[in-house]
């Protein structure tokens, strides 16, 4: 096998130097400074038509070659917007970026995609005093299609919507691709680093919802670009420095005078630390202390740092139990990592004049920005504007990412507006190169639209929400008596699957600028959008085979031999469906919502109970049950939905059970 892909490489990399070329050859022929005037002309025409001509063969054999020894899913959109921006740009090749619009179709009857350019180029064109009507754009466009794999036929629609019908033959050969080699990821150009800071809770503070849907979202995102091949740093950054240290040490210091020697039993860090702030608030003495402490901290005592691990370590284990409850993983990596590179941040911007004194504090005004960042206080401390500078500086220069995401709530979008600024200001990087950006959610609230908190008014503990999941979760299962049919053991598995699976889902499943409202009665509901009704659903395709007594062997073997028939209706819309995955996932790439991903497993699932409702995919004797018929093709169609669903819950972070 390896052999083969081999020559066939070898093959392409031959094609593709064969046909630059030629296509070089006639780009010289089409220009009359490079032709003479002499009775060879002609026989330079013909010869230019002839190169044309061999160059189509040369791209049609291509594309075939690559369809054939590719594990890669394909992203149809994108393979058809090459093939129309190649159409649009010999059509009008006076435009300068003509717009490339390609959609799917909403209605079978219109075709399967469709491309909208041709109304946007009119207008364009209109700009340049030529009115030219958009039908005739469209059809220009047809006429300059190349030769491609995809395409059955077009047809011009309304004012000049160009209607595309694929081929049947090759959504078959995509779907028997990914029956064969699993759902693998589009290829990427090149592989690059991205780092996504998410969760980031406060030492001695108990995280809330709010640390929550950071978690779940950035988990979320990173498992989208671990998919596609790109090198993730997950980092957790972390409030482990600062003022609130001081009199955590102090009070430290008080409550349990030989701490070191024996580890200090603080089971409830919230309690100790509104302990410390209450002393801190009423207590004169105990606020210069706590002052003192910061200082000797900050001078890295030995003393003073053993306090502060000891405390940052009964933090980290309350914050593992919630990471290891919802499957994410991370590096810690928090404000104390950032200290000594502060000062050079500092530094820098001193070196560049772009510092500006403001009643003691340094500041420092980044273009367009009406806020200006303390880099410096009066008293000398730095801010968490100092911080993040730091890190954003640390990431471009030492990870050298190629692209930086915040995963925070929306209310910090303003401050990291900023931070960006100042970072392209000083010329830490280009926007056009780097990708840095701030991915903002909006607040959870309860379910009388209020900001999510406990009857008494405080803020809901996040293991309280969790443990109070599992509970809800197990309810609603042996309501539905899965404890009489289900192990033990496999009644505690899809009771976490459900419990963690629908509190990720309905954060993942709202647009993550919006609030949105907690409400686990509509989380754990098997009707709707919902991940207890995606869960249902994929253990129901999953169990078709089993059912019809098909092994994993049988249907892996029939994927290599079998045709994917789409002749019913039903079945070329779900084919199509499933295929629209690497688009789903290019979208998210680009605009960072991951509610798109849930709306298309939702679909996915619509679509496959309309095709299971249509198609029969095993026929059994009506008096006996038994199976007398397996329609392996459609059991083939069951199997790549749930290949992709399966992928798509892997992304969310959701771990799906075999039996429910």
């Amino acid at each position: 096998m390896g052999d083969s892909v081999m020559e066939y490489e070898t093959r392409l990399q031959q094609q593709e130097r064969e046909i630059r070329s030629l296509s070089a050859e006639i780009e010289s022929l089409k220009n009359p400074q490079n032709v003479n005037a002499s009775p060879r002309l002609d026989e330079l025409r013909e010869e230019n038509s002839k190169l044309k001509y061999r160059l189509n063969i040369l791209k049609r054999s291509l594309q075939s070659e690559r369809t054939h020894c590719t594990k890669s899913m394909l992203n149809i959109n994108q393979r058809l917007q090459e093939v129309f921006g190649d159409a649009i740009r010999l059509s009008y090749p006076e435009l300068d970026n003509p717009p490339l619009a390609v959609t799917p179709n909403q209605q079978a009857k219109f075709g399967d995609y469709q491309c909208n350019s041709a109304m946007a180029m009119a207008q364009m064109l209109k700009a340049k005093g030529v009115k030219v009507n958009p039908r005739e754009i469209a059809e220009k466009i047809i006429q300059n299609l190349p030769d491609n794999e995809l395409v059955e036929k077009t047809e011009i629609a309304g004012p000049g919507f160009i209607n595309i019908h694929l081929k049947r033959m090759f959504v078959s050969k995509l779907l028997s691709n990914l029956l064969v080699n699993g759902v693998q990821p589009p290829p990427l150009a090149s592989k690059q680093k991205v780092v996504v800071d998410f969760s980031s809770p406060n030492i001695a503070k108990e995280m809330h919802v709010g640390h929550l849907r950071s978690t779940i979202i950035g988990d979320s995102m990173c498992r989208l670009f671990e998919f596609l091949g790109y090198d993730v740093l997950r980092l957790n950054h972390v409030g482990d420095w600062g003022t609130q240290f001081g009199m955590l040490i102090a009070h430290l210091q008080d409550k349990f005078p030989n701490y070191q020697t024996v580890s200090p039993p603080i089971s409830d860090l919230q309690a100790f630390y509104k302990e410390s702030k209450k002393r801190f608030d009423e207590e004169e003495d105990f606020k210069k202390r706590a002052y003192q402490c910061v200082v000797r901290l900050q001078s890295k005592e030995p003393d003073f740092i053993k306090a502060w691990n000891l405390i940052c370590d009964v933090s980290r284990r309350e914050f593992q139990k919630v990471y290891d409850c919802l499957d994410v993983q991370l590096i810690e990596r928090g404000e104390s990592y950032y200290q000594e590179l502060m000062m050079e941040v500092v530094k820098e911007f001193e070196q560049k004049g772009m510092l500006e004194l403001d009643e003691g504090r340094k500041i420092v005004f980044a273009p367009g920005q009406s806020i200006p960042l303390t880099i410096v206080k009066s008293d000398g401390g730095y801010t968490y504007d100092t911080s993040d500078l730091a890190a954003l500086r640390q990431r471009i220069f030492k990870e050298k990412a190629d692209i930086i995401i915040y995963v925070t709530d929306s209310g910090q979008s303003t401050h990291f507006q900023v931070v960006f600024a100042a970072a392209q200001m000083i010329g830490w990087y280009n926007p056009q190169v780097t990708r840095v950006e701030h991915a903002g959610f909006g607040v959870v609230l309860g379910e009388d639209k209020k900001k999510f908190k406990t009857r008494s008014g405080d803020t809901v503990r996040l293991m309280d929400l969790l443990e109070e999941g599992l509970k809800r979760s197990m309810d609603k299962l042996k309501e539905k008596e899965r404890d009489k049919v289900l192990t033990p053991e496999e009644l505690i598995k899809a009771q976490k699957s459900v419990a963690f699976g629908c509190i990720k889902y309905a954060d993942l499943s709202h647009n993550r600028i919006n609030d949105y409202v907690f409400s686990f009665d509509k989380m754990l509901d098997d009707r709707g959008n919902t991940a207890a009704y995606l869960l249902y659903a994929l253990t129901r395709i999953r169990s078709i085979s089993r059912l019809a007594n098909i092994n994993e062997a049988a249907l892996r073997k029939a994927a290599e031999t079998t045709e994917v028939l789409l002749e019913h209706d039903k079945e070329w819309k779900l084919g199509k469906c499933i295929l629209r995955f690497p688009e789903i996932l290019q979208k998210i790439l680009d605009d960072l919502l991951l509610h798109t991903l849930c709306d298309y497993l939702y679909e996915l699932a619509t679509t496959f109970t309309e095709f299971y409702d249509s198609c029969y995919c095993v026929e059994k004797d009506r008096q006996t049950g038994e199976v007398v018929k397996v329609n392996m093709w459609r059991m083939l169609l069951c199997e790549a939905t749930a290949a992709i669903m399966a992928k798509g819950f892997d992304i969310l972070g959701i771990d799906p059970v075999h039996r429910m």
